[in-house]
């Protein structure tokens, strides 16, 4: 397991290119959001989204996030209509998750088995698209201990 502080105004190039690569690899990454620890890995890759599966318990009614970088991406991987656009352009990027109809390019494993429906969620720029899992740790713990408790988790 690889730990990575990045500067949180001026995150380091180098850190982040591993990070990157390490999703790239099959890699499953934990990361701080807005209210809770993620867990995130590579779109396309079956094995690693797996491995979110067992660390989270999910089944497969679970909804599971695609972030995207821009409101264009989102567009390939779910329905959005011209009320529902205003709505996402109006909320976007910011700490919102929407559940929207999936389209024909999202991977059915990361669908919700029966509605056929994907969380997007729009986060500041990035070099690669991955769907994530938020790992929900009690809100009384602070950061450091929250950090503790995902590579606990992700550790088993």
């Amino acid at each position: 397991m690889q730990r990575f502080d990045l500067h949180p105004e001026n995150p380091q190039r180098r850190l982040i290119k591993q990070a990157a690569d390490l999703l790239r690899a099959g890699g499953v990454i934990a990361y701080p959001t807005d209210s809770c620890y993620a867990l995130g890995c590579h779109i396309g890759d079956k094995d690693a989204l797996e491995r979110v599966r067992r660390i989270r318990e999910a089944d497969r009614h679970h909804h599971f996030t695609l972030v995207c970088r821009d409101l264009t991406e989102i567009a390939k991987y779910a329905r959005v209509d011209t009320p529902q656009f205003r709505l996402l352009k109006a909320a976007t990027p910011g700490p919102y998750t929407f559940l929207l109809e999936a389209t024909k390019e999202t991977p059915r494993r990361l669908q919700h088995e029966k509605r056929r429906t994907i969380g997007i969620r729009v986060c500041p720029p990035t070099n690669t698209t991955w769907s994530n899992s938020a790992l929900v740790m009690p809100a009384s713990d602070n950061a450091r201990k929250q950090c503790s408790r995902v590579r606990c988790t992700i550790g088993r």
